[in-house]
């Protein structure tokens, strides 16, 4: 099984923690999935395969947001700072200013 996900020994950790890294990973490889089909995106010109690219990367969208999903229900100070942040209007650097009280208490 590898390790590289861990920065301590998994043996050491509870199931939690494992399951918790295992979600970090997982929403790390949808992002990077993400990425690579918006540069496939960019430089696609046959329209039928674009359309291909475009319905798989939709897919990597949701995947994305049932890890944030998961990894916010169990970490109520995360879950604290989407919801000062995220679906917002206005400078984000701002909300992210002011979203530091919540998080930090």
């Amino acid at each position: 099984m590898p390790t590289d996900q861990y920065h301590e020994p998994p043996e050491e950790l509870g199931a939690d923690a494992r399951t918790f890294a295992r979600l970090i990973a997982s929403l790390q490889e949808e992002a990077e999935a993400i990425g690579w089909y918006e540069q496939r995106l960019a430089v696609e010109t046959d329209a039928q395969a674009r359309r291909i690219m475009e319905h798989a990367q939709r897919e990597e969208f949701l995947h994305f947001s049932m890890d944030l999903e998961f990894l916010a229900r169990r970490k109520e100070k995360w879950r604290l700072a989407l919801q000062k942040i995220l679906f917002k209007d206005g400078d984000i650097v701002e909300l992210a200013e002011r979203a530091e009280d919540a998080v930090e208490d």
